[in-house]
């Protein structure tokens, strides 16, 4: 039943929530609060790719190449979309692809993270696993990304700010109203009702 109708969540998710952005941003962390607050469950497209390929995303970087790693990432993020209401947080890179940003502006609701440099280098420059940093220059090539890529996120359906030092609830908050604004999410009371469950 491809074409049967999805299930609204409790409080009237009626699409999957696709949290876009750079890498530091903080779509997992905000993604599972979000989830946890709207009784849906938490995806990470990155987590689901290393399950489909039963390699870590590095692993797959080095034995095949980026065009494979995006070619596994469209696969799940359209999976994913065909699925009840979630929260679903992508790789930086995920929406880039126009094919993505298709496949995602019809089966859910883009939300931009968007955090500024100084911001993103501070959560990310201590971690490991990026393999995008692995050069001589990290912050060169995070400054490179930001420029490159900010004028496609800013495309996003919805776009919120994550300013250094925010309490991942400022983010989580502004996510609930803007979806209940643009009629994704059916909250009569707003947050305060959401918080009051």
């Amino acid at each position: 039943m491809p074409n049967a109708p999805k299930r609204e969540s409790s409080y009237g998710l009626n699409r999957t929530v696709v949290l876009v952005g750079l890498m530091g941003a903080g779509k997992s962390t905000v993604g599972r609060r979000l989830a946890d607050l709207l009784g849906v469950r938490f995806v990470d497209s990155d987590n689901e790719i290393e399950v489909a390929a039963d390699m870590t995303i590095p692993e797959i970087f080095e034995r095949f190449d980026e065009q494979y790693f995006r070619d596994g990432e469209r696969r799940v993020i359209a999976r994913l979309l065909a699925d009840e209401p979630c929260i679903l947080a992508t790789g930086g890179g995920a929406f880039l692809s126009r094919e993505n940003r298709t496949i995602i502006g019809d089966g859910g609701v883009s939300v931009w993270i968007k955090a500024d440099l100084e911001t993103l280098w501070e959560r990310v420059r201590d971690k490991s696993g990026r393999p995008l940093l692995n050069g001589d220059n990290p912050k060169g090539v995070l400054t490179d990304l930001l420029e490159a890529r900010y004028p496609l996120y800013a495309t996003a359906e919805i776009v919120v700010n994550s300013a250094a030092g925010d309490p991942h609830e400022i983010v989580v908050n502004a996510i609930v109203e803007e979806l209940i604004k643009t009629g994704h999410l059916k909250a009569a009371g707003g947050i305060e009702e959401l918080h009051e469950h």
